[in-house]
């Protein structure tokens, strides 16, 4: 082999070798930053990801939200209108955040199956709902009640 075929060669093999080094770091970033969405039914029925962050979008339930007076703590249910989910998070809200509005909260459930939020990101005009949160919000069941406050909520569902 010439000196000139050699250095071609361990120039492609340096190419290909950094080539496979990035592809192995992107991936890897990529797998640890990606955040699943579920709604409140799979959050219960067990099927999110256990002790890393995900999405959980719905409606907010009426009559559910519970502001502290001294701090940022907040307290919600969010629905599919099947199942709730308690939320609390500490924080500044979105300002369209209130009652019966589409949300979705990025954030760890606890032991307590309480979602501990870390960010809240409300629905943001008259015609818009995250694609995610539309396909999970079944038909309003009959018999769900609305005006529920948190203290009368099924707990049985947790």
């Amino acid at each position: 082999m010439t000196p000139t075929r050699k250095k071609r060669l361990m120039a492609i093999v340096l190419i290909l070798l950094g080539v496979g080094i990035a592809t192995v770091l992107f991936l890897t970033a990529f797998k640890e930053n990606i955040l699943f969405y579920k709604s409140p039914s799979e959050v219960l029925a067990g099927d999110y990801p256990k002790a890393r962050n995900f999405r959980i979008g719905g409606m907010v339930k009426k009559g559910s939200i519970i502001k502290s007076t001294n701090s940022l703590d907040v307290e919600f249910y969010v629905t599919d209108y099947a199942k709730d989910v308690k939320v609390n998070y500490s924080g500044l809200l979105p300002d369209l955040f209130r009652d019966n509005q589409g949300m979705i909260a990025i954030g760890q459930l606890d032991n307590n199956g309480v979602f501990q939020a870390e960010e809240i990101l409300a629905k943001h005009d008259e015609n818009y709902m995250p694609p995610e949160v539309a396909a999970s919000l079944k038909e309003k069941p009959s018999n769900y009640e609305t005006t529920d406050n948190s203290n009368n909520l099924d707990k049985e569902d947790k």
